[in-house]
């Protein structure tokens, strides 16, 4: 196996997670599967864990299902699989701890970066219905929020 396929196939993965990241958000998690994605939207939450967070437990089981493929000669499914695990905690990171603080972790983080992504997901969450919203990424936003 080329070393260098590996790892192109591995950052293409994590690239195009952010496209299916924006795409689930914009036409799922704010389409048909609403219902699971607007707790996420409510500004007091009942609860820690939210119905929303049924989306990382969809994206694990296809990452895990695709480490397993690579078990079994597949081996595609490896940095498939590594891919969307490393998208997934990338994901984590950016939005459950540093945005929405659910660890109390990189408070004080206030780059260019950090200011541009807060910004441009306090605009999505300014909009709590299903419809009217902006901003449906994550890690790659438009770079309008990160003017001044």
């Amino acid at each position: 196996m080329n070393i260098v396929i590996w790892i192109l196939i591995f950052l293409g993965t994590f690239l195009f997670m952010e496209f299916m990241a924006w795409f689930t958000h914009k036409y799922v998690m704010h389409g048909f599967l609403w219902s699971l994605h607007k707790d996420h939207h409510k500004k007091d939450h009942d609860s820690w864990f939210e119905r929303n967070d049924a989306f990382f437990i969809f994206y694990a089981i296809v990452s895990m299902s695709l480490f397993y493929a690579g078990t079994t000669g597949f081996w595609y499914g490896y940095p498939l699989g590594f891919g969307i695990l490393a998208y997934g905690i990338a994901y984590f990171l950016v939005h459950d701890i540093f945005i929405h603080q659910r660890f109390k972790l990189f408070r004080n983080a206030n780059n260019w970066y950090s200011r541009g992504v807060r910004r441009a997901h306090k605009m999505h969450h300014k909009h709590i219905g299903k419809g009217d919203g902006e901003c449906f990424g994550m890690l790659f936003v438009p770079f309008k929020y990160f003017k001044k």
